[in-house]
């Protein structure tokens, strides 16, 4: 499947231009239907493509990367960050693959809410930390655990790094951050929505594990200022 990923660098696939389907992408190379959304999913996480909800997966426009800046009186709250993010990896990608196996349908509706208005407060402006939260809650609630919510919803809104610390140098930047944030929720509702524990806990592991790089990335960056 790294033929798409060249094609669309080399221009085959135009900016805008739809992707064929799972189906027609599983014949046309011979791959199982996990090895096509684990390539799109990578095509999503480097800003080549873009999936929308009951329509299909485009190629993107060609975006900046998103740039960070942290100074270094803030490296404590953010090793503080970093330290949430890797608790969250280990209990929200189980509670992902709970809520595949186990959600109902007005918990996939709640769900699909909750993402859609991350998305809208996107749209407006706004950086969506409560939405986000919302949208991790759901999924805590999906796995029909009571342990999982009752966890997260316990350290509440801190558990979203950027109510705790702005790492962004412009609106540019805080703008592409949240349209990355929006594709990688994308893919776990997906996941949970075809009922898929393996990729859903997958897909919740690599947007915790993006988050956590990210913000790892910018402490050292902080960490030479000093």
């Amino acid at each position: 499947m790294q033929r798409l990923s060249e094609e669309i660098r080399g221009g085959s696939l135009k900016p805008g231009e739809k992707l064929p389907t799972e189906l027609a992408m599983m014949t046309k190379h011979g791959v199982s239907r996990t090895v096509v959304r684990e390539a799109i999913s990578k095509l999503q996480s480097s800003g080549l493509v873009t999936t929308r909800h009951g329509i299909g997966t485009f190629v993107q426009n060609g975006a900046p990367p998103v740039r960070f800046e942290l100074e270094a009186k803030s490296i404590p709250t953010v090793l503080d960050v970093l330290a949430m993010l890797e608790f969250r990896i280990s209990l929200e990608s189980e509670a992902a693959a709970l809520a595949a196996a186990r959600r109902t349908d007005e918990q996939l509706e709640a769900l699909r809410r909750a993402l859609d208005e991350f998305q809208d407060a996107q749209r407006n402006g706004g950086n969506g930390a409560e939405t986000d939260f919302q949208f991790h809650l759901r999924i805590a609630e999906a796995s029909g655990n009571r342990y999982f919510p009752e966890v997260f919803a316990h350290f509440g809104m801190p558990t979203i790094p950027r109510t705790r610390v702005t790492l962004f140098k412009s609106a540019e930047d805080q703008a592409a951050f949240i349209s990355m944030l929006s594709r990688e929720h994308e893919q776990i509702y997906g996941a949970i929505l075809c009922g898929d524990p393996k990729l859903a806990a997958k897909f919740m592991r690599i947007h915790l594990s993006n988050s956590r790089d990210r913000f790892r990335k910018a402490q050292e960056q902080a960490a030479q200022k000093l």
